[in-house]
């Protein structure tokens, strides 16, 4: 998503160096942390003054903007967030989404956000903050939506030719509206999604609403559906995004979230995610514990 310079925007310069060290910072991650116990995260980060960011080069989450600078909501919001706890510097690191968690739990990021849904899966894996948002899935289509593609019990009727991103939750939803895990075809991003739908490769691309709304938007032969909430086990899906830490780094989680809490609060919150696309309708009270269920 095209928009201008804010202060603080973090520079592509700072992605490549990120990306080129993450191979040492994570063998050498286990060494420097035996030093600190492992609950003293946010003391070691403090000390160092910088947070590792796992990102997985998206729109609007975390992406190299048409300047060559590193922004999203994720980096842009991290930023605010860890200079209050006294850590200037976020560092990302770009991965693909699958490898977010496990690059995490191996200490090759300090911290992970890349739009993210907050699931029981995950939080079996990870610890969460609360969500800095909520939001509904939607489907790139081809202009017309051709084939009335609404839900996914759409395309399980019309046998649509079916693609989602690597690692989306997207991919349960269709399962469980039955279509054939086997049958999925699974694309690096929402672009990537577009450019399928586009060429006639796919019927379908889904994704979060935010991120096939945006993606969209310069489309002459594509566009997006409306939001709307999967139904997995007879009950609606509204999902949440948020920062995942390490399962022992609790202290630097409830650090993290009581800021999050003071933003939503005051508005400031918001403020930071429209500009890239954000609605008041996509803000939200829900909690990390409640989407763990």
């Amino acid at each position: 998503m095209a928009r201008t310079r804010q202060p603080g925007s973090i520079r592509r310069r700072t992605l490549l160096l990120g990306t080129a060290a993450a191979g040492a910072l994570g063998a050498a991650g286990t060494a420097g942390c035996a030093r600190v116990p492992s609950g003293d995260a946010l003391a070691r980060l403090k000390s160092q003054r910088t947070v590792r960011l796992g990102i997985a080069g998206e729109v609007p989450y975390g992406y190299v903007d048409k300047n060559g600078e590193f922004t999203g909501e994720a980096p842009e919001l991290a930023r605010v967030i860890f200079k209050r706890l006294g850590i200037d510097t976020v560092q990302p690191v770009a991965t693909d989404f699958a490898s977010l968690i496990p690059g995490l739990n191996s200490q090759q990021f300090d911290v992970v956000s890349a739009g993210m849904y907050i699931n029981k899966e995950r939080c079996q894996q990870v610890i969460f903050a609360d969500p800095e948002y909520q939001m509904l899935d939607s489907f790139i289509v081809r202009k017309g939506n051709p084939k009335n593609l609404k839900t996914y019990e759409d395309v399980v009727k019309a046998k649509a030719k079916f693609a989602t991103g690597t690692g989306y939750a997207e991919i349960e939803y269709a399962v469980a509206a039955g279509y054939p895990e086997k049958d999925i075809v699974i694309l690096q991003d929402q672009v990537a999604g577009l450019n399928a739908v586009e060429s006639g490769r796919v019927d379908v691309f889904a994704g979060t609403a935010l991120t096939t709304r945006e993606v969209v938007k310069k489309s002459a032969k594509a566009e997006a559906t409306e939001p709307f909430a999967a139904v997995v086990d007879g009950e609606k899906k509204i999902d949440g995004g948020g920062f995942a830490f390490r399962p022992t780094d609790t202290e630097l989680r409830d650090a993290f979230n009581l800021e999050i809490h003071k933003m939503k609060k005051s508005g400031e919150l918001f403020r930071i995610l429209r500009p890239f696309g954000f609605t008041e309708n996509e803000m939200t009270k829900l909690t990390a514990k409640e989407l763990c269920r």
